[in-house]
């Protein structure tokens, strides 16, 4: 039996992780278009957006906002979104209004604090499509939110991310390569031209 791994893929190239994270976007951006609603999210909340005809009043619409599900649309007709949300929220911090737009029409807009406040979303209800979250570049004016500590690592974080897109280490593989470079320097002697990372 045969103790050997099976090789690994080669990473793609810069240019083709760019023609691979463009056609995911793509893809993402048409699931999303197809949902009766629209959604955006900061790190702490999101807000959930759904065109309502003009004619409809408050209390023609039916929203139901649990502490793990969301209900919300016209009564008597399909709901616009319904299933279990991504994750629990505290119910009684969630608010919604029938707004009136310059054109006559209306929007459903909902606002829902998240309970875990250091979370990305991949979507609303686990039955909808998912993005990816691991594109979500926060706004650096709300990082200024965030206390010193955690601040600090949410810009690891992105630098980390950045660096991988780039295929550059990360903080902590520099620190190690750092390190090795440095007891290099200290032990000339040792040879290390057949030294294996990883």
């Amino acid at each position: 039996m045969s103790n050997s791994k099976a090789p690994r893929a080669p990473s793609p190239t810069p240019s083709e992780r760019k023609r691979l994270d463009a056609e995911a976007a793509s893809k993402e951006t048409a699931e999303q278009a197809t949902l009766p609603y629209k959604w955006t999210q900061t790190i702490k909340d999101l807000d959930i957006t759904a065109p309502i005809d003009g004619k409809y009043k408050g209390k023609d619409l039916l929203v139901e906002i649990k502490a793990k599900s969301i209900k919300a649309g016209l009564k008597g007709m399909t709901p616009l979104i319904e299933g279990d949300l991504f994750a629990a929220i505290p119910s009684a911090e969630a608010t919604w209004t029938l707004e009136t737009l310059s054109s006559g029409q209306k929007e459903l807009v909902i606002h829902i604090d998240k309970s875990n406040q250091m979370e990305w979303w991949p979507h609303v209800v686990k039955e909808a499509p998912k993005i990816d979250v691991s594109k979500i570049v926060p706004e650096n004016s709300k990082l200024g939110d965030l206390d010193g500590e955690t601040r600090g690592m949410v810009e690891k974080m992105m630098w980390d991310q950045r660096q991988k897109e780039l295929g550059k280490p990360s903080s902590d593989e520099q620190k190690k390569l750092d390190m090795l470079d440095k007891f290099k320097q200290q032990h000339p002697e040792l040879d290390f031209s057949n030294a294996k990372m990883g």
